[in-house]
């Protein structure tokens, strides 16, 4: 059995942004059978003995699977990819590429992108330089990323893996920002992507976990 300890509430900005979500998108994609235990997070239930045996920073996602406890939403997607053989490539080189690219997305492109949109939101005061430097570095791993899916519908080619579940949620951080709006391949992958019926069911049950209607998040 699977299980996947998600959010049962979250504070009305952070509804929608949580990683879980990814979690449950790729077994959505993978057709395998999951429960999930929803915490109390505004209730403090995640900071509790019972959640802190579970997680060693007391974070959302955790996953269950026979016996195995593990947090990190890359690290479960490179497990839940590797011991289905689903969203992975066939071939060693083509998994050790996949692994590449769950990295890229996480300790590359997410660090700035989530700084400029948390600049965006207020919590970083309001120097404009500060956001520029942010956008530099920002601008740098997107190209990067635009490079890669030249001639490419997905991160790997023709399939789709954990990997561009990974990157299509590090760009949801700055959906609102416009900064896609200049990398004509990355923003066509993150709509082909958030088209795709399993996020479109993750969306649905999310918002059902947490009783709000999609229209709550983008």
């Amino acid at each position: 059995m699977i299980i996947l300890h998600g959010f049962g509430n979250m504070f009305p900005g952070g509804v929608g942004e949580t990683k879980d979500m990814r979690i449950q998108w790729a077994l959505e994609e993978m057709g395998l059978p999951y429960q999930v235990r929803a915490w109390d997070y505004l209730g403090g239930e995640t900071n509790g003995p019972e959640f802190s045996a579970l997680s060693p920073f007391n974070q959302i996602p955790v996953l269950e699977h026979d016996g195995l406890v593990l947090s990190e939403s890359a690290a479960i997607l490179i497990h839940l990819a590797e011991t289905s053989g689903r969203l992975t490539a066939s071939d060693p080189e083509g998994r050790a590429h996949v692994v590449q690219w769950c990295f890229a997305a996480v300790a590359t492109v997410s660090p700035a992108l989530s700084m400029i949109s948390m600049f965006d939101a207020g919590f970083m005061g309001a120097d404009p330089a500060a956001r520029d430097f942010l956008v530099m570095i920002g601008r740098r791993w997107l190209e990067g990323v635009e490079r890669r899916l030249e001639g490419r519908a997905w991160i790997m080619g023709d399939d789709f893996t954990v990997a561009d579940i990974l990157m299509a949620t590090v760009l949801r951080e700055i959906r609102e920002a416009e900064l896609m709006d200049d990398y004509p391949n990355v923003r066509a992958f993150y709509e082909r992507a958030l088209a795709r019926p399993a996020w479109l069911r993750t969306r649905e049950l999310y918002a059902a976990r947490l009783g709000v209607v999609e229209a709550a998040f983008g």
